[in-house]
């Protein structure tokens, strides 16, 4: 299998496009029609990690965090990223980075963290705007199915964790035929009535080009009667954090041992306690201060991210407990779901987790 056909598996489970304006997904280096011998999977691509690879066979190397992010204007070695790029370069390693494509989707970084606390009730803390669409269509009755079964491979119709959704209204239909014309049926010059069915799906953006052109490719008529209309309507699983309820309100210093136990924490940054219980969480992986007004916003008692300012701690405002856990603490499950989501996906060849540290923060206790 090559790099291409790999990577198009994974997009089709985390798209890119739900990756954040600023970041930079994809693949980064590499050929995208070299074969795949292997691939390992891992939290950033530094250069022992890289070595890793090449001592494991792996020619694909899977990582949350891009090694190539901005600024990167030669290749000479002079740096760490520059060093693990060009080493990957030399061995014919592609990297391929992840990063907030998984933030935001509702199985990835912070679904995870979630799941380690054993929060239920999750709801996506800051949902992204996906500038929705819907596309309704004319088609003859009897050629229905096959142009709705085009829209759903072309990815029209999800709806959340559902896909395949339309909807179909039956009606009689009418077009005159003009000169120059090459009917699917009736006479140039003659009004035709059909039987037709109106399909109604909607659809992210960007796919917009590929659905309509699945759809004209499966539409028996010369000119295809449709019409898009742009949606103001949010997308309430996919975005930035999460939050959840515990099933019994726990005490802070009790949460707090708890989250320590549970992240392997050395030490926890936090507000001042409001004496009260902890019910609602809400956390953001990475560095998540942007955050803390939507988890105000939602009433949560606790919130847990990293890269947390001096500053930032005021705004707790004795309404929610502000907890710094660390960035690359509050991400370190990303390797896991990655293995497991990938495992699943691609048995033809080997899948490993990266056992090099890439953390760069230590604890003198």
């Amino acid at each position: 299998m090559k790099i291409r056909e790999v990577i198009s598996k994974i997009e089709k489970r985390i798209t890119l496009q739900q990756a954040e304006d600023f970041d930079n997904v994809g693949l980064l280096c590499g050929s995208w029609d070299r074969n795949v011998s292997g691939i390992l999977i891992c939290h950033d691509a530094l250069e022992n990690v890289v070595d890793e690879a090449i001592q494991k066979n792996c020619n694909l190397i899977i990582c949350f965090h891009p090694i190539i992010f901005s600024g990167l204007k030669s290749l000479t070695g002079k740096n760490y990223v520059e060093r693990a790029v060009i080493k990957a370069i030399e061995n014919k390693v592609a990297i391929y980075a992840i990063h907030t494509a998984f933030d935001n989707d509702f199985f990835g970084v912070n679904y995870g963290i979630c799941n380690q606390l054993g929060l239920k009730n999750l709801n996506i803390l800051q949902p992204k705007k996906d500038n929705l669409k819907q596309l309704t269509v004319f088609v003859p009755k009897e050629y229905s199915e096959k142009v709705r079964e085009a829209l759903f491979a072309s990815g029209a119709g999800n709806i959340g964790f559902y896909d395949e959704c339309s909807f179909t209204v039956n009606g009689n239909g009418t077009f005159r035929p003009n000169e120059g014309s090459e009917p699917f049926s009736g006479q140039q010059n003659i009004r035709e009535n059909a039987d037709e069915d109106m399909i109604t799906v909607v659809f992210e953006d960007y796919k917009q080009g590929q659905i309509v052109s699945a759809m004209k490719n499966a539409h028996p008529y010369e000119e295809v009667a449709h019409q898009i209309y742009s949606l103001n309507n949010t997308n309430p699983y996919s975005g930035l954090g999460m939050y959840g309820d515990f099933e019994e309100p726990v005490d802070e210093t009790d949460f707090l041992e708890m989250v320590k136990e549970k992240f392997n924490l050395e030490v926890i940054r936090h507000s001042d306690f409001n004496h009260k219980k902890i019910k609602r969480v809400g956390v953001l992986g990475g560095s998540g201060a942007s955050g803390i007004r939507s988890a105000i916003s939602k009433n949560c008692d606790a919130y847990l991210t990293g890269d947390v300012k001096y500053h930032d701690f005021f705004l707790a405002e004795s309404k929610m407990l502000i907890c710094d856990i660390g960035h690359f603490e509050s991400e370190q499950f990303v390797t896991q779901q990655l293995f497991e989501i990938f495992s699943q996906k691609f048995t033809t060849f080997a899948i490993s987790k990266s056992i090099e540290k890439t953390n760069p923060v230590n604890y003198f206790i």
